[in-house]
C-alpha cells in the first residue's frame, strides 16, 4: 500500500473572490495537531511562507519530528505576491525572474534541512491571459533556464512540476502532462518531474490513468501524486469520489503497474466542510480504492486485455457494491 499525506494548508482557512474566509484562521500549530488525527497520514506538504520560513525552518522540523510525520514535500509560494501578477521566472522585467528564482533558491534550502526530498512547482502566475500579448517561445525559453538552473544547483532534491489548464492566469504553461513533460525534458535535468493533481487533469480533459503511462514513456517522470475530486469544468478540489470511482481504480491501477514509487497526498479545499474530516474521507476513499486494485490487480489485467466494456461495467459494480 502506498504512504499518504496532506497539504497543512488544507486544513486552514478558505477563502474566494467573494468570501475572505469561510473559517477562522488557525495557527500552523493548530492546524498540524489535526493533521496527525486523519488516519493513515504519515506525510505532510508544507507551503512555503504560510507554513515554512527561513526563521522556523528548525521549530518546524522539531514539530515534524515530535509527530513521527515526513516532510513529503514544499510547495513554494509563488502564486500570492502581487509581485508575480505577470509571471516568476518567466516574468519580462528580469529583476523579477531573479527574484523568484532567489526565493526558489531558499525554498530549495529550506527543504534540503527539512530532509525533505521534493519541491512541488506550482507555477500558478507563469502563463498569460490575453492572445496576442505574450512571446510564447521567449517565456518558454526562460520557463526552461530557470528551472533548469534551480534542479542543478539542487541535483540532490526532485522538481515536480504541477500542471494545471488555467487559474489563477486564463492559460498555464504548465497546462496538461503532454506539455508539462516537454518543459521537464528541455531542462535536461533527470531531477525535473512531474505532478499529477487529479482534479487539474480531470478538468483538462485528460484520462489521468493514461497520464501515469505518458509519464512512465517519458522515464519515470511521476514524482508526486495530488488527490481531490471536480465536476469536471473548474478546480472544485472536493471530497475524493465525490464525482468520480472508475477512473481512480484506473488511475491506481496503473500507478502501480508502472511502478510509481512516490506518496499519494491530499488536496482539497474544503470550503464549508470540517476539513479534517472531509480530508480523511479522501483519505479513505482512495485507500478503499487501492485495495479493491490490490485484491483484483490479475483480473483488472485481464479485463483491460479484454476490452469488454460489459464485464468491466460488472467488475465495478460487485467491486464498488458487492453484488
Amino acid at each position: 500500500m502506498y504512504k499518504y499525506s496532506v497539504i497543512l494548508g488544507n486544513l486552514g482557512n478558505t477563502c474566494d473572490r467573494f468570501c475572505k474566509g469561510y473559517k477562522d484562521n488557525p495557527s500552523t500549530e493548530e492546524m498540524l495537531a489535526e493533521a496527525v488525527k486523519i488516519p493513515y497520514v504519515e506525510g505532510i506538504e508544507l507551503v512555503g511562507t504560510w507554513d515554512i520560513r527561513p526563521d522556523n525552518v528548525k521549530d518546524m522540523k522539531q514539530r515534524m519530528q515530535d509527530y513521527g510525520k515526513t516532510c513529503v514535500s514544499i510547495i513554494p509560494d509563488v502564486f500570492t505576491d502581487k509581485i508575480y501578477s505577470k509571471g516568476t521566472i518567466t516574468n519580462n522585467d528580469p529583476a523579477i525572474r531573479r527574484k523568484a528564482l532567489d526565493y526558489l533558491r531558499k525554498i530549495g534550502e529550506i527543504a534540503l534541512e527539512m530532509d525533505c526530498k521534493l519541491v512541488n512547482m506550482w507555477m500558478a502566475q507563469d502563463g498569460y491571459d490575453y492572445l496576442l500579448s505574450t512571446d510564447y517561445d521567449q517565456k518558454r525559453d526562460w520557463l526552461c533556464e530557470g528551472t533548469a538552473a534551480l534542479a542543478k544547483e539542487f541535483p540532490t532534491l526532485k522538481f515536480a512540476l504541477e500542471y494545471k489548464p488555467k487559474e489563477p492566469r486564463n492559460f498555464s504553461f504548465h497546462a496538461r502532462m503532454a506539455d508539462s513533460l516537454l518543459a521537464a525534458q528541455e531542462t535536461g535535468c533527470d531531477n525535473v518531474g512531474i505532478c499529477i493533481d487529479t482534479g487539474h487533469s480531470f478538468y483538462a480533459g485528460e484520462n489521468t490513468a493514461e497520464a501515469v503511462v505518458l509519464a512512465k514513456r517519458a522515464g519515470n517522470k511521476l514524482f508526486h501524486m495530488h488527490f481531490n475530486d471536480n465536476h469536471g469544468s473548474w478546480d472544485d478540489d472536493m471530497i475524493v469520489a465525490s464525482v468520480h470511482s472508475t477512473i481512480y481504480i484506473d488511475l491506481l491501477f496503473h500507478l502501480k503497474k508502472t511502478g510509481y514509487q512516490g506518496w499519494l497526498s491530499m488536496d482539497q479545499y474544503p470550503y464549508r466542510e470540517h476539513a479534517t474530516d472531509a480530508i480523511a474521507e479522501s483519505v479513505l476513499w482512495v485507500r478503499r480504492f487501492e485495495e479493491i486494485v490490490e485484491s483484483n490487480f490479475t483480473e483488472i489485467e485481464n479485463l483491460i486485455r479484454k476490452d469488454d466494456a460489459v464485464e468491466t461495467s460488472r467488475f465495478m459494480r460487485k467491486a464498488l457494491f458487492g453484488k
